[in-house]
Formats: structure tokens, sequence, C-alpha cells
């Protein structure tokens, strides 16, 4: 079978796409990391409520989803998404110690007869139905005979084999469903009793009028006030969780760019004028293009103006024949346009074809070798050359879904088809026939119908890429390496900074331990490394992220905890001022106001709310005044009808308020309160929602990855 073929060919089986990306809302999730003490002979890389990581199984798992993403891609990740996919893996390890614990303690589990319902279902978390040899080809259903047969190859199979089996396939079905039942419960504990809807029915009912006089915050200057580190740490005290931090470093840095310069583009444009006339007299562009190494290929073809891809297409086509346009900088290129010929082509074509395919188009299985697909298409061609019938012929033998038409693939316009294939077709006259190779395989062709004539080109391209000669990036060397010689941290290298017409960054946020990215510094892992080890004012020596060398020091230390004065301060002291002024301001109303004498002793006036019937006790915004919470509480406190309140501090001032009527609206209908505990409903089951992250934040995570990477 295809599916065991696969495995044992590449050691990678089906890519569960649908599980895998219904788990990603909790596996991927951002991690409050933490280090230990490095044991250099450690084969952990962390802990998750004492349960160690083993450091080889990371590495397993890593490099298998490298692999996968190879494969999907066909290209090997780059030196970010590596460390990328190694963040990507440490969540999904801790998300699955976390959650199988928790559902190992309620008895939650996925037995062998569930696994093989699925495998032998058509439900769509099924695996096997990705597998097209498995479904049935006139109802899209599996195959349960021939799906029974893989299921007992799978039984069979061992060590690397058995391993990626389980990685891949059962491990993420075992998790899929344990999570569904999980959250199956969770969901069905959501309980909305009568006597909440009772009281939310009356709540939605009523409606508060009121009086009020407002002393905005605005009014009193904040530079009036002064926050003393002291302050700041009362606050931070009182409030732990919204100042919690993570251990890391502040840092800052210099850039000293490699890419190229206005000399580098100068010498560019330079070489291509001296090339020019040679190029203008050469009569074997194929030759000449590749002998000077152009970064853009010869293309030995014809094309409508509409193709050419070049924004000084208008103007090379208006050369005469043999005339070199340029050098002309385009793409971060210089740029010698050569037109070497024009004719007429159509605008659009009709053909039909025979597909004979080297490789099935889904699997990549190895069906036909090349010299027996290449024979086959000529002897077809010769057939149909002495009269066979092209429609029969290619009912028979085609590969793909034309042959239910004879082979025809009706009208299409340029550049529709791959470029072989197209250059055929268009360049041929009706009638033509022949075998071309493309990524497909081998088309026995001819061409049927050819509509609609304009002139098309034929033009050679010779190519420099701009880009820095060594002179350039020697002296950005040079400069890097003398800043990173600098003691003094971050003062002498923005004093070094200045002096020589650069910037130093700020980087904003802490560098944590197994960061791999620097603001917009991608691949920086090894910045972070040294980040790491160094002590504060420390200046690294010159690293090369991109097309950069960068120079960077450290400016602070941070221990995992809660933030110091002067890191807290920012999110600390507007709140600690709010606090200040509403002490001053309620002193000065004094303790039993009334409203008179509360807009009195700032000048105000007595304003009005819920005239419109719309302060309610769920209301988000109180007309005239924004999002006022403390206020809405107070307009149904019903004390207040006889005397007013005391003064408070709400979001944007202080208030004064008396009430001056609780009523009540109409009552609700029968869809109203439907939509009503429908509502109500859905916000306790998306409470439930973060069950994850609150087992996460429950769990004790030690990360040791940076001893590692």
């Amino acid at each position: 079978m295809q599916i065991i073929q696969t495995i044992r060919d590449k050691g990678a089986v089906i890519v569960i796409v649908v599980i895998t990306l219904s788990l990603i809302g909790f596996i991927l999730m951002d991690s409050s990391q933490s280090g230990g003490i490095f044991n250099p002979i450690s084969t952990s890389v962390g802990e998750v409520n004492g349960e160690e990581i083993d450091l080889n199984e990371f590495n397993r798992k890593a490099r298998m989803a490298e692999e996968m993403e190879r494969q999907r891609t066909g290209q090997n990740p780059t030196g970010a998404r590596t460390y990328q996919i190694r963040e990507e893996t440490w969540n999904q390890l801790i998300a699955e110690n976390i959650f199988f614990a928790e559902s190992d303690k309620l008895g939650i589990d996925f037995t062998s007869k569930e696994l093989s319902h699925i495998l032998l279902s058509n439900d769509p978390q099924n695996p096997l139905l990705q597998e097209q040899a498995l479904r049935d080809p006139a109802t899209g259903k599996l195959n349960v005979e021939e799906a029974q047969k893989v299921i007992a190859n799978i039984k069979k199979l061992k060590g690397e084999q058995r391993e990626n089996i389980d990685v891949q396939l059962l491990n993420p079905l075992k998790l899929s469903s344990r999570v569904a039942k999980y959250t199956g419960m969770l969901n069905a504990s959501a309980y909305y009793p009568k006597w909440m809807q009772q009281r939310d029915e009356a709540q939605a009912q009523q409606f508060a009028q009121i009086s009020y006089v407002n002393i905005p915050y605005y009014e009193f200057p904040d530079s009036t006030f002064k926050v003393t580190d002291e302050e700041i740490n009362k606050y931070v005290q009182r409030n732990k969780v919204m100042f919690k931090q993570d251990k890391g470093k502040m840092i800052s840095y210099v850039t000293f760019s490699q890419l190229a310069t206005r000399e580098d583009s100068i010498r560019t444009e330079t070489a291509l004028q001296e090339l020019k006339p040679s190029f203008e007299a050469d009569t074997t562009p194929a030759v000449f293009v590749a002998k000077n190494m152009s970064v853009i290929e010869y293309e030995d073809s014809y094309k409508p103006a509409s193709k050419l891809q070049s924004a000084y297409a208008g103007n090379i086509i208006l050369q005469p024949v043999g005339t070199v346009f340029g050098p002309y900088a385009e793409n971060n290129n210089y740029v010698l346009a050569k037109l070497v010929g024009t004719k007429m082509l159509p605008d659009s074509v009709r053909s039909k074809h025979i597909l004979i395919v080297t490789n099935d188009l889904q699997t990549g299985e190895v069906i036909r070798d090349e010299a027996s697909a290449k024979n086959l298409a000529d002897s077809l061609l010769n057939v149909v050359n002495a009269g066979g019938d092209f429609t029969a012929l290619a009912a028979q033998f085609s590969a793909d879904g034309s042959k239910d038409k004879g082979g025809d693939l009706g009208t299409y316009g340029f550049g529709a088809m791959v470029p072989e294939f197209n250059d055929f077709t268009f360049n041929n006259t009706p009638g033509t026939r022949g075998v071309v190779r493309t990524q497909f395989g081998y088309h026995v062709i001819e061409v049927t119908q050819q509509k609609n004539f304009n002139p098309a080109y034929k033009i050679a391209f010779v190519a420099k890429e701009i880009i820095a000669g060594e002179p350039t990036i020697n002296a950005a060397s040079l400069n890097a390496t003398k800043a990173s010689g600098l003691q003094g941290g971050a003062k002498t290298l923005a004093e070094y900074a200045t002096k020589n017409g650069l910037t130093l960054i700020e980087h904003p946020q802490v560098v944590k331990e197994n960061d791999y990215t620097v603001g917009s510094l991608q691949d920086a892992r090894q910045l972070v490394q040294w980040v790491n080890e160094a002590k504060v004012g420390e200046v690294s020596e010159p690293f090369t992220i991109g097309d950069d060398f960068v120079v960077a020091t450290v400016v602070k230390a941070y221990e995992e905890g809660l933030q110091d004065a002067a890191t807290a301060r920012m999110g600390a002291e507007p709140m600690i001022l709010k606090e200040k002024k509403t002490e001053m301001i309620v002193k000065k109303i004094g303790e039993k106001p009334t409203l008179e004498s509360a807009a009195a002793a700032y000048g105000k006036t007595i304003q009005y709310a819920g005239a419109d019937s719309t302060l309610t006790l769920n209301s988000q915004v109180v007309t005239g005044l924004g999002v006022e919470p403390k206020l809405v509480g107070a307009a149904f406190n019903k004390s207040y009808m006889t005397a007013p309140s005391p003064a408070f501090g709400g979001t944007s001032g202080v208030f004064v308020i008396k009430v001056d009527n609780i009523g009540n609206k109409e009552a609700m209908g029968e869809e109203a309160k439907k939509s009503m505990e429908s509502n109500r409903m859905n916000a306790l089951r998306n409470a439930n929602g973060g069950w994850y992250e609150s087992l996460r934040k429950l769990a004790k995570i030690k990360d040791t990855r940076s001893k590692h990477f």
C-alpha cells in the first residue's frame, strides 16, 4: 500500500492537517519561561511539575517537525524558523504533559476501540481519509477493506517506523479525542440557574436616572504631583499580578549596514555601461547572457508586451531590433535589455494532449521510468500522425482529467500553461503535433486553434545585482569592531553612534533566555546567547545578523519576580496619580457633600444621565461620560435616592451622584428572554475556553533550553 511505502521510503506519514489546526489554539501559546541552574551533563531541557522533558525526545520531535516542514514547503527552514519550530515543539510538549496529567486524574482515556472506530470511519478526523488511495473514487468515502490492510501493516511496524506512526498519527488522535472529551465535560458543566435568569431579567428591565457632579482628572496637571519609588513599590505589592516580571535583560544596540552604498551602485552601472557596445554587437544572446553571469536568465521565447516583467518594457519594445536599452535600475539590479526579435502571436490558443506521467501526481510514486514514458509518448505521436484516433488514445492513456474530453484543454491565454507547453502551443501553427516534456511528464500535443494575433517580443537581459563591494563590507566591519572595543556601556555607545551618524536603538522589551529574535533582528540567537551571559555595561563583539553587523550592550538585568520601581513606573504611575487626584478632590469636597456643594467646590454644574432609559446595570457606556462602571453600580444604590453618594473616583474623574429614579421598562418578551439566556450560556462556555491557560499558570515549569541551544 502507498501509505506504508511512504512511511518506509520517506520516514514521514500522514500529515494530519485537520487535527493539527484544531490543536494550535492551545498548543502554540506564549509561555512564561524561567531558567534553572545548569548541570553540564544534564539531558533535560526542563521540567513540568517535577517531570523532566528529555533532551533527546525534544530534539527528535523538533527534527521531525523540521522534516515535515521541509517536505511541505520543499525548502529547508531558515535559522529563525528553526528556532520557532523549537519553540512550538517546547509548547507542544508542555501542553501534552500538563493536559495528560490532568485528564488522567479525571479518568479521561482514549481506548484502542475508539482508535479503530475512527480509523475505519468517515469522520473528518480520520487521517486515513487524507490518502487518496484509501478513498472510493466514486463516493470519496473510506475504502474500509483497504484501510484494514493499512492498520494491519501499521501494527507490524517496529522501531523508528512505528515511532513515526505514533508521533504523527496515533498520538494526535489520542490528544484530540481526550481534549474533545475534556472540553465537552466543561461545556456540559455550564449552568444558568433559574434564580440567576430571574435576576438578570429584572436587572435588564431596570433603568436609573441620576443627577451628578463630575470633576475630571485632566483638569489637574500630572506635573503638580510627585510619585515616589516607595509609592510605586507599595502599588506593585497591592497589584502583583499586573507587575510580574520574567528573567531577562534590556539592551541597546547599533547596526552597521553591509548593504550596497551609492559607490557600489555607481560601480555596477559603470560596469554595464562598458558592456553595452559588445552586447549590441553580439549575435548569440543566449551565450552572451550566460557568459556575463546575468541574474536574469535568457528566455528564448516571444512574449506579448503585457507579459514582459519590466517597468521599462514600453521603452524597450520601441527600439529597433538589435538595439540595447539601458542600463537602468530595477529590482535592485542594473539592467541592459536587447530587443532580439519580434513576431505575431495569438492571444489565445486551443489544444488537446495526452499526458504520460513518470510519477503519480498525488503521491509522487514512480510509475514509469523516463525512457519508457518517452517511448510511449513518441509511439502515440506516431499513431496519431498515421491517422489514429486522438480522442480514443487520450481516453486510454492520458493521466489527467482531460481524457474524458478526448484530451481537449479548451481555450486558454498566454501564460496559463507551464512554460514548455505554452511555448509549443503559441509558437506553432494549428495542426502541429509534437511531444513536449514538462514537470508533469510527457505530453503528446496537437494545436487545434489560435485567435487574435498581436506583436510579441523576444528580449535578452543582462542584469547585475547592486551588491556591496569589499570596501563597503570592510568599512562596516572595521567600524563595528571599533564600537565593540568601547567601554562605558550604552552612554559611550550612544556617543559613538551620534559621532558617526548612526542611531543607538534602545530595544523596548526584555530579552529573555530563549528568544531567537530581537525586534527587527531575525535569526538573532547568537546575540541572545551573548546577552544571557553578559553583565550590565558590557559591550558585545560584532554579530552578523541579516545585512548588518550588530554591536550591543546590556543596559539592565531583571530577575524573575516583581518589577522594581523604575520598571513599573510606566504602568503604575498613571494609576497612582489618579489615586492622588481622587484623594485631593474628595478632601476638598468633604465627607457628606451635596450636589450643590460639590459643584460649588470646583465651579461645576449639576448634570443628568439616564433620561433616555439607557443607564442599566448592563450598560457598557454612560452617555456623555464613556466607560464608568463604578458610576453605573452607584446609580442603582437606593440609599442614594434619599442622600447623595460620597465622592468617589471613577475612570475619568471624581463623582458625586444622587439617584433620581429607578424605573422599569416593559416586561421582556419570550424572544428577548431566549436571546439573553443564549448569550449567558455562550459567555459561560467561553469562560471555560481558557482552561488550558489556567492549567498552565498553575503548573510549575522549569525551562533550561537556553543551556543547550
